[in-house]
């Protein structure tokens, strides 16, 4: 049986995304950053692996795959996406959000997007 050992993003600048993304999610490098790769880990306790690979592929506006990052609630949604936007995310001008959307779309500081969603709501 396979199970997913890590989810890998295309990153310009491989330290840069490291910082972002260790502040962003709690995690450590697994080894050294390098210029090309480096994996990062939880900082404690088991987690999903995030890989980030030097890349000269341009950013998708509306990628085929996106990581979303779990909020307890809108107040815990509204917290992290200030958070994540002081660390370097911005805000992206999503056409496709539905009516009432339970996520939000940021962009990291590589472009890359993803969301934050508020899992209360079912």
């Amino acid at each position: 049986m396979l199970s997913i050992g890590s989810v890998v993003l295309g990153v310009a600048d491989v330290r840069h995304a490291a910082a972002f993304w260790t502040q962003a999610l709690g995690y450590v490098p697994r080894d050294a950053i390098g210029d090309r790769w480096v994996v990062l880990v939880p900082a404690e306790g088991p987690g999903v692996q995030l890989a980030l690979g030097r890349s000269e592929s341009p950013v998708q506006e509306h990628p085929r795959v996106h990581l979303d990052l779990y909020a307890a609630d809108a107040a815990d949604q509204a917290a992290e996406v200030e958070r994540l936007v002081a660390l370097g995310a911005r805000h992206v001008d999503w056409d496709l959000y539905p009516q009432d959307p339970d996520f939000v779309v940021l962009a990291d500081p590589d472009g890359n997007r993803f969301c934050v969603i508020d899992t209360s709501r079912g």
